[in-house]
């Protein structure tokens, strides 16, 4: 595709990755709860699908590293999540058999995003702070078509059939991958990689990533549940599809004006507090409002602060502290301590959901995000507004 720019075929990929998302994340617990699993099945379900997080973007960030070889591995990866799709459709869905299809699949999901944000800042180059929010908006944009256009199929279509309809995003996704290059200024392979340990004993560096992991513990209900706890209450797969689909807006409004409204004016300190208490806020919203839709439309306004502000402060932690040639081992860092956030706070969410409610998890979850609070001291308390290169 000659005549498509490189912002556009980089905005293009993260539109089908961010649609597989979109049809995932809303839709794959009710597609477990019509398959005859409980709550607690879920639960593990939900946590095995993350739990290579653990391990698996340290393997491939090492490999990226190494090799060089980064959109390589994207395309690589974006064929075995088909592949696991179809496997799913065909193979009885016992839990075993699912347990461990979702084993393999979240392994190669983990090489696609990390990978493929690196490869994105490279190609970006000096102009990555101006530029990034607006390729990576299209991630959302394609949620939110993945989250209307799935929602309203299973309308009229049985939700037995989303293992097909993520196969033919995922194949999608395979295909335009192959649009992008390697970036020309990325490290290629090294004998001898630069060790991460002195920049992990950075305070920045170690209070951020173990924010982000209390961060994510709180959004674990979230994430796992809170189709199946609209549901429960009454609300349309439509309904659900719109709310999912309002958080992605305020994203996407998120990426659009972030670089101007905040980074230029405050510091990563008061921004990251600005996150956990609007984040702690959302959850009480939800719990509290949990039957007024126009309630949970106002808290997943919030989703601009829990993830697309946080997001963007991230990536700038990352690209200003790891080196180039660190970067794929930076931002699979970043991944590992999603799935340790999701995975533990999916497993307790599955074990306490009918022994209390909903709602009260949810409660539980606003408290717990403000503990993020004990760390931001560590955090840089003045305006950062450049990027290493």
């Amino acid at each position: 595709m000659p005549s498509l720019t490189i912002n556009t075929r980089l905005a293009g990929f993260y539109f089908f990755y961010y649609a597989i998302v979109g049809t995932f994340m809303p839709y794959w617990n009710l597609y477990l709860q019509d398959q005859g699993f409980n709550y607690q099945e879920i639960g593990i379900l939900s946590s095995i699908a993350i739990i290579t997080r653990f391990f698996a973007p340290l393997i491939w960030g090492w490999i990226a590293d190494k090799s060089g070889k980064r959109m390589l591995l994207v395309r690589i990866a974006t064929w075995m999540e088909a592949c696991i799709w179809f496997a799913i459709f065909v193979i009885p869905n016992s839990f075993q058999s699912v347990a461990l299809l979702m084993l393999i699949f979240s392994f190669f999901q983990n090489a696609i995003l990390a990978q493929f944000e690196g490869v994105t800042l490279f190609w970006l180059g000096e102009k990555r702070a101006e530029l990034y929010g607006k390729v990576r908006k299209w991630g959302s944009v394609g949620f939110i078509v993945g989250v209307f256009v799935i929602g309203a199929l299973l309308e009229v279509i049985p939700i037995s059939m989303l293992p097909i309809l993520l196969l033919s995003i995922s194949f999608l996704a395979f295909l335009w991958s192959f649009t992008i290059k390697e970036p020309e200024h990325a490290p290629s392979s090294q004998k001898t990689l630069e060790p991460l340990l002195p920049i992990l004993k950075r305070p920045i560096v170690a209070a951020f990533f173990s924010i982000e992991f209390i961060l994510l513990f709180s959004l674990a209900p979230f994430y796992s549940f809170y189709s199946n706890f609209l549901k429960e209450i009454g609300f349309s797969t439509t309904q659900i599809g719109s709310l999912w689909a309002m958080g992605v807006i305020a994203e996407i409004v998120m990426f659009a004006v972030a670089q101007k409204l905040f980074f230029t004016r405050f510091s990563w300190r008061t921004l990251v507090v600005i996150c956990l208490v609007l984040t702690s806020f959302r959850w009480f919203l939800v719990g509290i409002l949990e039957t007024n839709y126009i309630g949970q439309l106002l808290a997943q306004c919030l989703h601009a602060f829990s993830f697309g502000l946080f997001h963007l402060i991230a990536m700038k932690v990352i690209f200003q502290n790891f080196t180039p040639e660190q970067q794929g081992r930076g931002q699979a860092l970043y991944s590992t301590m999603w799935g340790l956030g999701v995975a533990s706070g999916s497993l307790l969410a599955g074990h306490y959901w009918q022994i209390f409610s909903g709602a009260t998890i949810f409660y539980c979850a606003s408290v717990v995000v403000l503990f993020g609070l004990l760390l931001v001291l560590w955090l840089p308390n003045h305006v950062e507004t450049t990027a290493k290169s």
